[in-house]
């Protein structure tokens, strides 16, 4: 990984770090938690469970360079030992 990827990649990790944060500090649960119901479940759940899966997906996405880096960026793939 080069140095400018590696720092695209902090910085997209610290957002979604934030954006965690802030989707699941108390002040911002308390909007959600009411005795509405949608599909049957409350929206505290569903609440819960969509930010849950947004992390999970967007983490998903930023890690992808850790493992696929971009065509190009030589730096980020291991030489292979041919004594295998």
């Amino acid at each position: 990984m080069s140095a400018a990827s590696a720092s695209r990649w902090r910085e997209r990790a610290g957002a979604l770090f934030g954006f965690a944060l802030i989707a699941l500090n108390p002040p911002v649960l308390d909007l959600f938690n009411r005795a509405d119901s949608l599909f049957g479940l409350p929206v505290a759940y569903l609440y819960l469970f969509a930010v849950w899966a947004v992390l999970i997906l967007l983490s998903a996405l930023n890690s992808r360079d850790l493992f696929h880096p971009p065509p190009g960026d030589t730096a980020a793939v291991p030489e292979e030992d041919g004594d295998a």
